[in-house]
């Protein structure tokens, strides 16, 4: 049947009744402009659900921006001050019109000729990004013993208990967290596994088990789209997108300011476990899974992340794991300037407190939940904490920024170097048997049972491959 004629038989088929009064309004159990209202107002003023951190969004969106090299002229921040005082006020009428009107601005933002960001190369692709690029060679990894069954189960275990504690606490400086907490070791609450970031890898292995090594962006939005009702930021907008049809990349760089947020970086980590010991695999799924929802440096945050933990795998040297990944960044990418100067700090200051500082310092124009900042704080803890699991973690809970994000990117680096012997007995909370999430069709999901899925699915692709 063609689309007319599918029209036209709901048409002709449809018979009169006459609705009772309350029937016709979908005012009686459900607000419709109080459901949107609320939308608004978190855009202009929300708290972080796990650790309470403010957060406005419109205003981050013009300062992501300008992070990326555009310029915002007076009658933007107008429209700032003007849409903080309504959302104050919760004058939802004002707040949509200048919503509207600073919405419009973000698209139309003109270049800054003047900014720092245009002095390096935009990286558009896979393809562009791997032609500049030497990877180590891939190294052979036994699928079937026990020993690497033991760091998958590290890796997700140690992601959940990073993320666990990250939860608690992100969105702060690491003097305010001193200062509310002393030194954070520990989980300050009963630890939970509901958690945003999390289901983007989850929604990434759906795709991977079906179409192994060679899986696309458009494979991995399809689960996203399938599995996530709602998102934050970049993630937010791109479900936005794929909802009306805009696929990727375009669905991370559309009407998206925040594409080189920490998004694409928060979940690298399912992308290096399934490519293990092999770096180019695990950049390029990264690049992959990155360009749903994010561009350039985002995408790169998640290819340096995807790295990472598939080095872990193979090489026990945490230094010579970071520098490895270092050098599949390009030199003249501005986010290769960034985790190289992370690494100068470490190479300079024996103290981590002085490497941060000098971060906060450059990084002050940045909102805590973007790329940069946070991808020093993960190389500060890995260098510092030299191997040691607790150590690590004290350290990339103090840096503060967005902890969760951090501390569930960097720890299964270190467990899946040596396994589960080098966790905590403490850390290992019995909630973590089983995963809490907001997704459709995977509100609970057994850990045992995602570490056996991820395997399967790895073993899945390696066959795949060979027989190609």
């Amino acid at each position: 049947m063609q689309a007319w004629e599918i029209a036209a038989e709901l048409f002709e088929n449809a018979v009169p009744k006459l609705l009772e009064e309350e029937e016709q309004t979908w005012e009686e159990n459900f607000s419709v402009s109080d459901f949107y209202d609320q939308q608004i107002l978190l855009q202009w003023g929300s708290h972080v659900p796990g650790s309470g951190a403010p957060e406005r969004i419109m205003v981050a969106a013009v300062q992501a921006m300008e992070n990326r090299g555009y310029h915002s002229d007076e009658e933007t921040m107008h429209l700032l001050t003007e849409g903080i005082h309504a959302a104050q006020a919760q004058d939802c009428v004002s707040l949509w019109q200048i919503s509207s009107k600073l919405n419009h601005k973000l698209l139309t933002m003109p270049k800054d000729s003047e900014s720092d960001y245009w002095k390096y190369h935009y990286y558009a692709s896979f393809q562009e990004y791997e032609s500049v690029i030497t990877f180590p060679t891939p190294q052979y990894i036994d699928l079937n013993s026990e020993a690497f069954r033991d760091r998958l189960f590290a890796g997700w275990l140690s992601q959940l208990i990073g993320a666990a504690i990250g939860t608690m606490i992100e969105g702060y400086t690491s003097e305010n967290l001193y200062k509310t907490y002393g030194t954070v070791t520990d989980y300050l609450r009963r630890p939970g596994t509901y958690n945003d970031d999390i289901t983007y890898e989850l929604a990434f292995l759906k795709a991977f088990h079906e179409k192994g090594y060679d899986v696309t962006s458009e494979e991995i939005a399809s689960w996203w789209i399938g599995l996530i009702p709602a998102g934050w930021s970049a993630e937010e907008i791109a479900l936005r997108n794929l909802r009306t049809g805009i696929l990727p990349p375009k669905s991370g760089t559309f009407a998206n300011p925040f594409n080189e947020w920490i998004g694409a970086q928060m979940r690298g980590g399912i992308c290096g476990m399934v490519a293990p010991g092999d770096a180019r695999m695990a950049a390029k799924l990264a690049w992959s899974d990155g360009e749903i929802s994010h561009a350039n440096n985002g995408i790169l945050g998640e290819v340096f992340n995807a790295v990472l933990t598939s080095l872990a795998f193979t090489c026990e040297d945490i230094h010579t794991v970071i520098k490895t990944a270092i050098s599949v960044i390009p030199t003249d990418s501005e986010y290769y300037s960034v985790i190289r100067f992370a690494q100068e700090c470490c190479l300079t200051y024996e103290d981590w407190h002085d490497s941060l500082a000098l971060c906060r310092k450059r990084f002050r124009r940045y909102n805590w939940i973007h790329a940069y900042p946070n991808a020093c704080c993960e190389i500060f803890a890995l260098w510092y904490g030299n191997g040691d699991y607790e150590k690590t973690l004290e350290i990339i809970s103090m840096c503060g920024y967005d902890v969760d994000c951090n501390a569930g990117m960097i720890l299964p680096v270190v467990a899946i170097q040596r396994g589960m012997s080098i966790i905590p007995e403490r850390l290992i909370h019995p909630d973590f048997a089983e995963l809490s999430t907001y997704m459709r069709k995977a509100r609970k999901i057994k850990l045992e049972e995602l570490v056996d899925n991820t395997l399967s699915s790895i073993k899945k692709a390696y066959e795949r491959r060979n027989v190609k």
